[in-house]
């Protein structure tokens, strides 16, 4: 009986040895930054020694509160093998260990291209557009299962399902493709939208592989397109591995009054930059929860930034993305996330990196991007090259509904871009009229396809890159004020090989969605080739009877653009615009193919409710 108890003491100090989890997993030679910090989780590990195979110098190893972690940080430049062990060893006796592979890069890596105001970026909430493989819509080891019966559940779709779509978004336009996240979200339920993630350096199940992932992405580079990462900063899924066994208290933000430390944001972001705000509105907003089931993550942690940074980097890498777009910016610890973006822009200094701050001043939302004299005022650089231009967006939402008067209609728009000043970088910013968060357009509208065209003209012919929403360029809607989120995240039609209509084929296409796809279509595969669109100067006009006219200009050629958001047909005198008319003679509206003698003692007339694209000749 002694004995039987010695062994199974043993074979209980072995199992505690065990190496559980290593992230990152794998890493890369020649990285600019050659420190690597690696998480080696198992039970108990921090009591044990760490040591590294073929005499590689450890530079620091950082234990926590938990003795389940251990920090190992190393200096790739000093390993010369592609591959090393790190061994746990119980005295002088080894007791588990881990191969660890540094792979070789892909040539020029550091230097990827990445989106810019060259391209069109195509949104897709990837478990609502198409399901390409109907074997992952449930999977054993995820708690929520398919049910597409329900208006907040997992309907299948997947990666699978956006690579067998790709000549439908290229023939669109658009040169991008943004997916809200696709990491393992393991919550029980509502987990579809992908924010409250669970996994951080693994793809969710139901959507597909980490393989599959980089497929798409390589894919669409052999497209002369880009796949933008949608990464999370903020917070995490409630059933991260991590946070029900925290490193450390501080890992993430939590309130006594609280299950779980569970307190709400009160989202006052204004608080990050507000010289008059208190203490306890910047807490509030900065700690507190997005929601119950979202943890909010202390990026003022050394150990938690490095963490981001570091997987960050790694998708980067591993998917050869093209570019990242970040979840609620302003909800950050902004010294933190100043040092994050520089990291992996130090790495990939061409990577576009654009942030989403919800906010409707343009003062407000041109502080986060890098540069920016209101942020330097403040003291503050962000490092983040592009924003979102939420201010346009709230301005579009309202204008085309208006009746022109001093302060409605289009003058809303065109006050809205008498702030460009502000803006350090005006060709980097995301420009759109609705999203994933926002009411859907054609729902505002009532399917009326003349707003549509109005919205899409403008956002494809203003400086900065277009943003589109799938599903909108063939008319869908949806009411978020009945059907909450899930409305206006409807199953793309012909997604699923049961649908009664398949709208990625034109000839399934009712008529009505075909005359929105095809506006779209003309509109942003026209704008492909202009660089005068991707990086000319404005010159915009007062808008006078709800008539809103700017041109487009540089060196070689100028477009003008015209916008009547009234119903009935008007006539514009052209001698108003003889500054930018001057030495042209001619133009063509790309829209309707119809050729213009221009003439600035002459006239344009335009029909109610619908745009115009000049392109002036010499």
């Amino acid at each position: 009986m002694k004995k039987l108890f010695i062994l199974t003491s043993l074979l209980s100090s072995f199992a505690f040895a065990q190496i559980q989890k290593v992230e990152p997993m794998f890493w890369w030679k020649g990285m600019k930054n050659p420190e690597l910090q690696i998480l080696v989780y198992g039970k108990d590990i921090s009591k044990y020694n760490i040591e590294l195979s073929d005499k590689i110098q450890i530079k620091d190893i950082t234990k926590t509160e938990n003795p389940n972690y251990v920090f190992v940080t190393v200096n790739t430049n000093e390993i010369n093998s592609s591959s090393f062990k790190i061994n746990i060893k119980n005295k002088n006796k080894i007791v588990d260990s881990y191969t660890y592979e540094l792979k070789n890069r892909q040539p020029n890596s550091a230097n990827r291209s990445s989106f810019s105001s060259k391209d069109v970026v195509y949104l897709i909430m990837p478990d609502r557009f198409a399901n390409g493989d109907e074997s992952n819509d449930s999977m054993k080891e995820l708690r929520e299962k398919a049910n597409r019966q329900l208006p907040g559940g997992r309907h299948g779709g997947d990666l699978r399902g956006i690579i067998n779509n790709l000549d439908y978004i290229q023939n669109l336009g658009a040169t991008a493709v943004w997916l809200t996240p696709v990491n393992e979200d393991n919550e029980k339920e509502y987990s579809y939208h992908g924010y409250a993630q669970t996994d951080l350096y693994k793809i969710d199940g139901r959507y597909g592989t980490n393989e599959e992932y980089r497929e798409l992405s390589q894919k669409l580079n052999q497209r002369g397109m880009y796949l933008i990462q949608d990464y999370v900063t903020n917070h995490w899924g409630i059933s991260h591995w991590i946070i029900q066994d925290l490193p450390s208290k501080d890992w993430m933000h939590t309130f006594p009054e609280g299950e779980n430390g569970f307190r709400r944001s009160n989202y006052r972001t204004t608080t990050q930059f507000d010289p008059n705000a208190s203490e306890i509105d910047k807490i509030g907003a900065l700690n507190g929860w997005f929601d119950t089931t979202m943890p909010d993550i202390n990026q003022a942690n050394p150990l938690v930034l490095k963490y981001i940074t570091q997987n960050a980097i790694w998708w980067v890498e591993y998917a050869e993305l093209g570019g990242i777009r970040v979840d609620t910016y302003p909800y950050n610890n902004k010294e933190g996330m100043a040092t994050w973006v520089k990291a992996i822009t130090d790495e990939y200094p061409n990577l576009n990196v654009v942030g989403e701050a919800w906010m409707h001043s343009p003062a407000h939302v041109s502080y986060w991007q890098k540069n920016s004299k209101i942020g330097e005022m403040a003291g503050y650089n962000s490092n983040l090259p592009a924003v979102m231009d939420f201010s346009l967006y709230t301005n579009m939402t309202k204008a085309f509904q208006e009746e022109e008067s001093w302060d409605k209609g289009l003058v809303k728009i065109y006050e809205s871009f008498t702030n460009d000043f502000l803006y350090p970088d005006i060709n980097n910013l995301l420009v759109f009229f609705e999203n994933h968060d926002t009411e859907r357009w054609n729902q505002i509208y009532k399917g009326d396809i003349k707003p549509y065209q109005l919205a899409t003209t403008l956002i494809g012919t203003v400086r900065g890159i277009p943003q589109i929403y799938y599903g909108t360029e063939i008319g869908m809607a949806g009411d978020k004020n009945i059907g909450g989120d899930a409305a206006i995240r409807q199953d793309f039609p012909g997604g699923w090989k049961n649908d009664t209509q398949n709208a990625f084929n034109p000839n399934s296409r009712t008529v009505a969605q075909n005359a929105f796809y095809d506006f779209t279509a003309k509109v942003f595969n026209w704008r492909k080739n202009k660089e005068v669109i991707h990086s000319g100067e404005t010159k915009h006009y007062a808008p006078i009877n709800d008539v809103y006219v700017y041109f487009r200009y540089n060196h070689n050629e100028s477009v003008m653009v015209i916008l009547n958001n009234k119903s009935e047909k008007q006539t514009i005198q052209l001698d108003r615009f003889v500054e930018s008319l001057q030495g042209y003679n001619s133009g063509k509206d790309i829209l309707s193919n119809q050729d213009f003698t221009i003439n600035t003692t002459g006239e344009i007339t335009i029909d109610g409710k619908s745009s115009m694209i000049i392109e002036l000749k010499k």
